[in-house]
């Protein structure tokens, strides 16, 4: 069965993140005081061939912990979707 994986990989909160600092300083220049603290991470896709959802978790968890996310500087979450 093919699965996708939806990756959500964004900064540690007790981390300082400059790119969202400097995006939430901008948004007062364009009028849009009201957005504050506004953090800045990755979004990644992809297609995962495994014999059920478990097994797509799994690899995924390890894709992740391995590669896609530094764990001293970064946390997680996925989403796990079969595809027809």
């Amino acid at each position: 069965m093919k699965f996708k994986a939806e990756i959500d990989v964004m900064p540690l909160e007790a981390l300082l993140d400059p790119q969202g600092k400097a995006v939430t300083g901008s948004m007062k220049n364009i009028g849009l005081p009201e957005i504050e603290n506004v953090r800045i991470g990755k979004h990644i896709t992809l297609l995962i061939e495994a014999s059920g959802e478990e097994e797509a978790r799994t690899k995924v968890d390890q894709a992740c912990q391995k590669l896609l996310a530094n764990p001293i500087m970064e946390y997680y979450s996925f989403k796990i979707s079969a595809v027809n």
